[in-house]
């Protein structure tokens, strides 16, 4: 347990975490259902792809209501910038420049200033891309989170 702002004590958050490549929609949205997901938080920078089939904005914002009644978020804040992704996907700056750039861009943002735990009270989870949470931004915001709020826990999905 830890004070909120308001001097409340809050349970530990737990945070988990999803991508959509290699995974068919039923497996995808099975994956929420079973894991009780209340709020998605879309980290994409790019939400509106056509590359990203069930995954973009306004069918992902539908389905996540219909099938699982789920609340959709995007969050362009917990997303690299697109200097920072085509320096990673297309120049290949390697993982540990695009992490410590990353983490950089976090703490310029001040994201757990303008964050707060509390948004993170609801069972939520973080969307991105990557079908492994291992070299994706999204393990990197939870990363950084458990630096700057306590008990922080990343569940990735």
């Amino acid at each position: 347990m830890y004070l909120n702002v308001t001097g409340l004590s809050m349970k530990p958050i737990e945070i988990h975490t999803i991508g959509f490549t290699k995974a068919s929609a039923r497996e995808f949205f099975e994956k929420l259902k079973k894991a009780k997901i209340e709020q998605l938080i879309d980290v994409r920078l790019n939400n509106t792809s056509q590359l990203a089939a069930f995954a973009k904005k306004e069918d992902l914002v539908y389905f996540l209501n219909e099938i699982c009644g789920i609340k959709y978020m995007h969050e362009p804040l917990l997303a690299p910038t697109q200097e920072m992704l085509d320096q990673y996907k297309k120049e290949k700056c390697g993982w540990e420049t695009y992490q410590d750039r990353f983490l950089k861009l976090m703490n310029d943002r001040k994201v757990e200033s303008v964050l707060t735990p509390e948004m993170f009270c609801k069972r939520s989870v973080l969307l991105c891309s990557e079908h492994e949470a291992k070299n994706c931004h999204r393990s990197l915001v939870v990363t950084y989170l458990q630096s700057h709020w306590k008990d922080v826990t990343a569940i990735h999905l």
